[in-house]
């Protein structure tokens, strides 16, 4: 019987490590990141939107490196890595008059989607110096908005995918692993929520995140190539109540464990977090507990 290993969640069997090792060998010139990429047209190795999951890929080839099963090319170059290295966003400018006046007289909003833009350093910039948990570089895929009014940023609004484990969050959906493994990249994660301080305007915040579930699946289609069909958010109790969410029909989930992805013990070492969601289609959960592929 053929040993079968697992690597973000892709199995690796005895005949795909023969195959990297004739790969390698019939390309005896190629660096690393070459190889990685031929691996990944080879296996048809793709993101939703097609583009090759090369990084992931070299992440598999160098931990068969290590473990001696396949003998990679010398490294060529250290590359540098911008998640480490990466500067803080520097301060940008704007007008921080106060802003205070009732919903009804604020006029138009405007919400762009800035991620890939001129306006993204303006977005870092605002998260940085005005959120209280500051900007942190999302992994993987993100969108990022700007929301404007009278000619001003008023808030910002960040995206990211959503943690792969959340136990109040999964057993509400009722997805099984399969499910949830195939289909987690059809939620999204609001990571940042920040209506700048100087901005005072009841029932801004729950008009915002009306807006957001309308046009989010779409925005996110058109980058992705896929939809997104259920949206959620951890808020701190200790800090907030939701009051926005709740105002604009998320639902409480539950309570995080405390212990987040890294936690060596079943013993929480974060602050406890209240879980809520959004549902963007009524069948949500059919959707998101298909396994066909």
């Amino acid at each position: 019987m053929q040993r079968a290993l697992s690597y973000r969640h892709r199995v690796i069997t005895d005949d795909d490590v023969v195959f990297i090792r004739q790969l390698i060998a019939a390309h005896p010139a190629s660096s690393r990141r070459d190889l990685s990429k031929k691996l990944c047209e080879a296996w048809n190795w793709v993101q939703a939107n097609g583009a090759l999951r090369d990084m992931v890929c070299r992440g598999l080839m160098l931990m068969l490196h290590r473990a001696g099963m396949i003998e990679l090319p010398a490294v060529r170059r250290v590359m540098r890595n911008p998640m480490v290295e990466r500067s803080q966003p520097a301060l940008v400018s704007v007008d921080q008059a106060p802003l205070k006046v009732r919903f009804s007289e604020l006029g138009p909003l405007e919400l762009r989607q800035v991620r890939r833009t001129s306006e993204e350093a303006l977005f870092n910039s605002l998260l940085k110096h005005h959120h209280y948990l500051g900007y942190s570089q999302p992994v993987g895929e993100h969108l990022k908005y700007l929301v404007y009014a009278q000619g001003r940023p008023v808030a910002c609004v960040a995206w990211s995918s959503a943690p792969r484990h959340l136990g109040s969050r999964d057993r509400f959906i009722g997805w099984d692993k399969q499910a949830r493994l195939k289909n987690i990249r059809l939620l999204a994660y609001n990571t940042r929520f920040l209506i700048l301080p100087w901005v005072s305007v009841p029932h801004l915040a729950s008009h915002i995140l009306g807006r957001m579930a309308r046009m989010l699946s779409a925005d996110w289609q058109r980058l992705y190539a896929h939809p997104i069909y259920y949206l959620e958010t951890f808020i701190d109790p200790q800090r907030f109540r939701g009051i926005c969410y709740r105002a604009a029909n998320w639902k409480v989930l539950g309570l995080t464990t405390g212990r987040g992805k890294d936690a060596p013990t079943r013993q929480a070492n974060r602050s406890i977090k209240e879980v809520l969601g959004y549902a963007l289609v009524k069948d949500f959960r059919r959707r998101l507990s298909d396994v066909v592929a």
